[in-house]
């Protein structure tokens, strides 16, 4: 299994550095250590930020707190390992990738799904009064779907871990190699993250099957 040190000493050796950490957390008393400690976390939440990636879509059922505003029906505590939302559903499990059928005779003004009709709910994420990240929509008995933080190493899939290792080997070469070599450093690691998250986005899409067909409205009502 790949832990965040196996991670960190692969992101290590793309910059042709021998060295080999033990440990991040806390970090074992070497510079490299120190910067992947660093920079690590950084390098792992963005990257999980970039795609619904399936190991780390999660559902919750939300939480309502105080505070409701004129122009939104409910406020619900946003979840702790929130990153990104995907999409917030009824207490029926409709998701966004969902349909609701319209009757035969209806004249359709809205996008449309295979032969449903696409009705997202809304949303919007702010911070309340005391600083915390609230969701607020019309939805009532709201649950979420969304992009979690996942920290569980194992968890991640193969060209995940490639283009995370890429992507922290460009945040470690200004500090470690430094100068004009750590800069064109930098770059070159960029592109090769570029190549993974494109390879794991990819391969992540082929896990599930949920999207819906778009039929467009002129199209839906012929």
């Amino acid at each position: 299994m790949t832990s965040a040190v196996d991670i960190c000493n692969l992101a290590l050796g793309h910059l042709g550095d021998v060295a080999n950490v033990s440990s991040i957390s806390p970090p074992d008393g070497s510079a490299q250590a120190a910067h992947c400690a660093r920079f690590y976390p950084i390098a792992r939440d963005t990257l999980l930020e970039q795609h619904p990636w399936n190991f780390a879509m999660r559902r919750s059922a939300l939480a309502t707190v105080s505070g409701t505003i004129p122009e939104w029906d409910y406020v619900y505590a946003a979840p702790a390992d929130l990153l990104t939302v995907v999409a917030v559903q009824g207490d029926d499990n409709e998701d966004d990738y969902s349909t609701r059928y319209a009757p035969a005779d209806a004249i359709i003004t809205t996008p449309m799904i295979a032969a449903g009709q696409y009705v997202p709910r809304r949303y919007t994420i702010e911070l309340d009064a005391n600083g915390s990240r609230v969701i607020r929509t019309d939805q009532k008995s709201a649950q979420m779907r969304y992009v979690a933080k996942v920290t569980d190493t194992t968890k991640f899939s193969p060209t995940f871990i490639m283009a995370l290792s890429w992507h922290l080997a460009g945040m470690l070469a200004g500090p470690i190699i430094k100068g004009d070599q750590g800069a064109a450093e930098a770059k070159r690691c960029a592109q090769m993250m570029a190549f993974y998250l494109s390879e794991a986005r990819r391969s992540d899409s082929i896990q599930s099957n949920t999207k819906p067909e778009h039929i467009v409205t002129w199209m839906a009502n012929r």
